[in-house]
């Protein structure tokens, strides 16, 4: 195998702010940036080296800030340009600061909508991607039948005109027309602007999408229930994204709807220069059927390895590159969704993940809360937080909850919304105020200051599993081989790099496993091994040189 680069990044932790709920500075009830820099220390001495924040950007807050209204200023929410300048100058040394950028869409307050809608001969009317109807059987329908990643029609009419535009997501999230060479200008303009400010990169958001199937054709009919379709084949990956991506080269980016391989790698190999790795959701995937993400079905560890073992050891010597998680603000706990959070097995199991995640190849990333060990909402109490949030948007008591599935319980992102439990005081110290969403019940007990100061602890847990991490660059760079396929309790594999052999085995369920590698040559192992429930266990070995 050939050695591959090694660049900082691909060695660093990135640890996700979600802002509005990390911590909150003025008792406003949302989680600032004078909050973030007032745990900057805390960041550091986890071992982190990179912060990557969730938007800050002005914005209505359609879509939590992924609305973006003001490219070049801070929401009023969260600060202003001279806290995001003072962050900034906190990070130093030993922290980069990574921002999120949202330029396949914009809120509909943007001021380049705003002009957009005003006339159809605006100069910015081809800033957005607009359509007249189509008239069938005498009703007139949207230009063509996308659904919306958000459900219903991704087009939404504007009476004025008459005609129609593109939102993939909510109807408040018009698409840019990145065909527009001018556009795409102003896209590079904004990235100079925070470039010059001092930002270390960008974390390109549903990047692939900027690129649609010319002509915008019907999707083909896949629910004959329904007249709106999917139609990710005609506005993810499309014919332009990777001649638009090479001339951005930016730091990161994000790719849904995207799991075949061949098409990711085109992104991130080297020699392509477009991103430097993204995120693939596949894992994320495992356990969602096709018809909904929120939905839930059951998840084999079987189909957990296969997903590792295949982004493991795609193209490594051609340079593509990973980015591993397991949680961020859209997807739900991991200790929840993937161990046991239990009384009994929570600590143990979140240990487990971690050690799952620190022992492969590829940059990491670590969701704020992650380190804790935070779970999800117990399910009574995600639905009074779900019921409060539905009579305060609609300002009645009596609501509709029908909705609410189990299943959908168990996977909203907003379990990975609810505020950082720092200690044991109202509201797990993220504010003096009233939080703008209800903090998990179980924060007197299991709150940051409880575990920094437990050597047995998540936390403690993390900040070693980190050291571990970059003192062994085989957890970083070596190759990948599973053991033990068949095991449906146990995940084997090891990595090799250079004279340093590592053996990660770790046991995913509840009841003891017993591990027999005594066969396989070089693996050291000299006697079978009974894994505890949930334990993970990596044995690092250094070969003896002359």
């Amino acid at each position: 195998m050939s050695t591959p680069p090694h660049p900082w990044w691909k060695s660093a932790t990135v640890y996700q702010i979600y802002p509005a709920s990390f911590l909150d500075a003025n008792g406003d009830g949302t989680g600032d940036l004078a909050g973030i820099i007032t745990k900057l220390d805390y960041l550091k001495d986890l071992g982190v080296d990179v912060i990557w924040l969730s938007p800050i950007y002005r914005s209505p807050l359609a879509d939590m800030g992924y609305d973006i209204s003001d490219y070049e200023d801070i929401d009023s929410r969260y600060g202003t340009l001279e806290d995001w300048d003072r962050l900034l100058e906190g990070c130093k040394p030993g922290l980069f600061d990574r921002m999120d950028l949202v330029v396949n869409h914009t809120s509909d307050e943007h001021a380049w909508f705003t002009a957009s809608k005003s006339s159809k001969n605006d100069p910015k009317r081809d800033w957005y991607i607009w359509r007249p109807g189509k008239v069938v059987d005498g009703v007139e329908l949207p230009p063509n039948n996308w659904k919306s990643v958000f459900q219903g029609s991704a087009w939404q009419r504007d009476p004025a005109s008459g005609e129609y535009y593109l939102h993939l997501y909510v109807s408040k999230q018009p698409d840019l027309n990145w065909d527009n060479p001018i556009v795409r200008s102003a896209v590079w303009d904004v990235m100079r602007f925070w470039v010059r400010r001092g930002c270390d990169g960008f974390r390109m958001d549903v990047i692939n999408l900027i690129s649609k199937t010319d002509g915008l054709p019907d999707a083909p009919v896949v629910d004959y229930t329904q007249y709106y379709q999917p139609a990710s084949m005609y506005f993810a990956n499309g014919p332009q994204v990777h001649k638009y991506i090479k001339q951005m080269h930016a730091e990161v980016g994000e790719t849904p709807f995207t799991h075949e391989a061949s098409e990711l790698a085109a992104y991130v190999l080297p020699q392509n220069r477009e991103l430097n790795m993204v995120f693939h959701f596949e894992l994320m995937d495992i356990d969602s059927p096709s018809e909904s993400p929120l939905l839930r079905k059951p998840w084999m560890l079987s189909d957990l390895k296969a997903i590792v073992d295949r982004w493991q050891r795609f193209m490594r010597d051609d340079g593509f590159w990973n980015a591993v998680f397991i949680e961020n603000h859209d997807h739900s706990r991991s200790v929840s969704r993937f161990g046991n959070d239990s009384a009994q097995w929570r600590a143990i199991s979140a240990k487990l993940l971690a050690i799952f995640e620190i022992t492969q190849t590829g940059t990491l990333y670590v969701y704020q809360g992650q380190e804790l060990g935070l779970k999800n909402f117990p399910r009574q109490n995600y639905w009074n937080l779900i019921k409060e949030q539905r009579q305060k948007a609609q300002g009645k008591e009596d609501v509709e909850m029908s909705d609410l599935l189990d299943s959908f319980a168990q996977k909203a992102r907003d379990h990975a919304r609810t505020p950082m439990q720092w200690n044991a005081s109202a509201h797990g110290g993220f504010t003096t105020g009233t939080p703008w969403m209800r903090v998990n019940d179980d924060y007197p007990e299991w709150n940051a200051e409880q575990q920094i100061s437990d050597e047995t602890s998540v936390h403690a847990f993390w900040k070693r599993a980190l050291k571990v991490r970059k003192t062994h660059d085989a957890l970083i760079y070596g190759d990948f081989v599973m053991l033990l396929d068949a095991h449906e309790q146990v995940f084997a594999y090891t990595r090799n790099y250079e004279s340093t052999s590592v053996l990660v085995l770790l046991n995913f369920k509840e009841g003891k496993a017993e591990v027999d590698l005594e066969e396989n040559e070089g693996i050291g192992l000299e006697e079978k091994v009974i894994l505890r429930d949930y334990e993970g266990r990596v044995y690092v070995r250094e070969a003896l040189l002359n």
